[in-house]
């Protein structure tokens, strides 16, 4: 019999918790409904030995399991008989994140990233060859592109392909020890096959990085000729994931084994591609696999759902210290305070809660783009991508450890799963994409934006352009805007979205001037070096616009007025804890006056009181199962 904890305080609530819960599952409420069906079966119990062999056993068999029931053709091509259906294939992906992250991870790599490199970089013979033992998972594969010397760099990779025209083969080569391939998902176990990144050289001429099918194990899971692996062993989490590190020694494949979405090398050893520009045509290789970055959001941001449900729960049942004796009520001496009426558990929980659901709504918006913009021009989204996927995962590595602190030791027990959410979510903040590097690249993606907006102006209309700007700016320090103090006022969301605009085109501006000043007398590289703050800076203003404006949109769409109040309260809470965030710059830059950000600390705090009253409905509305939630203090 497990432990007999008091029961969750539930008040009555506003809204229907079902309700809400019917608007998260969106679109893709049946397949979210056949996974959560598929995780709570006995057979999906959580592993809870210590034993890293026998972890990985289990999550291969759970592997397996899964693409039995076909959940791994979603996306593959039609002409193979699958769906080709991103969207549905993240909400499965972000379902199964409400079960144990080892296993979400490496669906990643087996479909996301082997599959979906294959699917996305080749044609139809790598298509027919691989897709379909891949989908069902009787060919494991990996994603060889990471490098001990070069992750985030990817175009200054070392492993070499040189074409051998005699033998109709690429030679596949680390030429040093930094060369190897490393953290590579099923490498360390159980992959059998990898997409190999590597600079191809063809007639003694580089043509950049390009991606190779290389068979590294046998059927047996014997290790071939000229291949090299080691075990990266324990890590800090996830470790029922088999990573290692690889090198190649002379390996040869056909010459057919290159995939040649973008380029190719014909029969003839002739190189040939009808993207001129190697860095296009980098890119373009690069942008097919933007997906993951969305994926690990989306499972990132239902880990986060899962520490919060357990925290605000356990905070609706535990109590700690009380009023005095003599006003308290029975013989048992005083009435001790629920942890989720004290406002500093309220400061730690509900602002974290209120970014979940705008996370939640951003990336709905930007897996309605993924599906849609698959030929168009993939910049605005990738930045999109990019930014999103580093505010979620940052997000949710702050949020699971308050979690953790709220639970108090309790939260330290294995069996209350707080220490494996962490633990696991911790490397997302720099897998598919270091966030630091991530967010650099999205300020850069925004210079280069305004850069080709302003392209074709005369000197005169861009003097005009910046005078605008800085008009507008001056408006926004008017003693009239910055005296704006009502509740009314403050708590409208016109005037939150003004905020974070003003903050991310006054940033914008501030960069693009500095950038222009240091390209004088400096190299490109060099000046976005020395900006490296100010690009953070940046990038963290768009992309808190960006989510809040979809929170927004959303809110304004809904037809169910409880939930729509209810979310309404929410957006307030993440836009003024966004603006309160960064009241530092406010004041700074002559938006805000003391008492305006005074006044809005104070409105965040009556915010948080509010959602107090229903986060436990709130939390209930995220629809996961007990079995997965585990967690004897979150269990009534």
């Amino acid at each position: 019999m497990g432990p007999m904890y008091p029961p969750i305080e539930r008040k009555a609530t506003t809204f229907d918790p079902a309700a809400l819960q019917r608007l998260l599952d969106g679109d893709q409420v049946e397949i979210r409904n056949q996974v959560k069906k598929l995780i709570t079966q006995p057979a999906f119990r959580y592993y809870d030995g210590t034993d890293i062999d026998g972890y990985r056993t289990q999550v291969l068999r759970w592997v397996k399991q899964i693409a039995d029931t076909g959940i791994g053709r979603i996306g593959m091509p039609r002409s193979l008989g699958g769906e080709e259906n991103p969207a549905k294939f993240i909400a499965a992906f972000e379902t199964l994140a409400f079960h144990d992250f080892s296993l979400v991870i490496k669906l990643g790599v087996q479909y996301g990233l082997f599959g979906g490199s294959i699917q996305l970089l080749g044609t139809e013979y790598h298509h027919q060859k691989y897709l379909p033992d891949c989908a069902s998972a009787k060919l494991m594969g990996c994603f060889a592109m990471t490098e001990i010397g070069h992750g985030s760099n990817v175009q200054a990779l070392e492993t070499i392909a040189v074409y051998d025209k005699e033998s109709d083969a690429f030679i596949i080569n680390s030429p040093s020890y930094s060369a190897g391939k490393t953290y590579i998902g099923n490498a360390g176990r159980d992959g059998r096959v990898a997409t190999v990144f590597a600079q191809l050289e063809v007639n003694a001429q580089r043509q950049g990085v390009h991606a190779f099918v290389v068979p590294i194990r046998d059927e047996n899971g014997k290790t071939l000729p000229g291949i090299r692996i080691e075990d990266n062993d324990v890590k800090l989490g996830l470790n029922g994931v088999d990573n290692g590190q690889i090198w190649f020694d002379e390996v040869r494949v056909p010459r057919i084994e290159m995939l040649n979405r973008f380029a190719n090398v014909t029969d003839k050893g002739e190189y040939v591609s009808d993207i001129e520009s190697p860095s296009t045509r980098f890119f373009t290789m690069i942008g097919t696999l933007v997906g993951g970055r969305v994926s690990i959001a989306a499972g990132s941001n239902n880990v986060c759902k899962s520490a919060l449900t357990i925290a605000v729960r356990y905070a609706a049942r535990r109590r700690q210290f009380g009023p005095p004796k003599s006003v308290s009520v029975g013989a048992g001496g005083s009435t001790e305070t629920l942890l989720l009426d004290y406002p500093a558990h309220q400061r730690r929980l509900l602002p974290p809660l209120a970014n979940v659901f705008a996370i939640d709504f951003a990336l709905k918006h930007l897996i309605q783009e993924l599906a849609a913009k698959r030929s168009e021009d993939m910049r605005p989204f990738e930045t999109m991508a990019a930014a999103i996927k580093a505010f979620a995962t940052w997000n949710a590595t702050h949020t699971i450890q308050t979690c953790r602190e709220c639970c108090g030791g309790e939260g330290y027990i294995a069996a209350n799963r707080l220490a494996a959410l962490k633990a696991d979510t911790d490397i997302c903040t720099t897998f598919e994409g270091d966030n630091t590097v991530l967010m650099q690249l999205v300020a850069k993606n925004i210079l280069t934006e305004l850069k080709e907006k302003i392209k074709g102006m005369q000197p005169a209309q861009i003097t005009r352009f910046f005078l605008d700007h800085k008009i507008n700016a001056l408006f926004k320090q008017n003693p009239l805007f910055r005296r704006t103090r009502s509740d009314d006022q403050l708590l409208d969301s016109e005037f939150h979205l003004t905020m974070m605009r003003f903050r991310e085109s006054v940033t914008l501006l501030a960069c693009a001037q500095k950038f222009k000043k240091l390209a004088k007398s400096e190299d490109a590289y060099t000046a976005f070096t020395t900006m490296q703050r100010e690009l953070l800076d940046l990038a963290r203003a768009y992309v808190g616009r960006v989510i809040l404006e979809r929170f927004v949109e959303v809110v304004s769409t809904i037809e169910d007025e409880p939930v729509k109040k209810t979310l309404a309260r929410l957006c307030h809470l993440f836009a003024l804890s966004q603006i309160e965030l960064n009241r530092a710059w406010y004041l700074e830059n002559g938006v805000f006056s003391g008492a305006k950000s005074r006044t809005i600390t104070q409105l965040v705090d009556r915010l948080c009181r509010e959602v107090r009253k229903e986060a436990v409905a709130l939390v209930d509305a995220f629809g996961i199962p007990d079995a997965c939630l585990a967690a004897p203090i979150a269990l009534d």
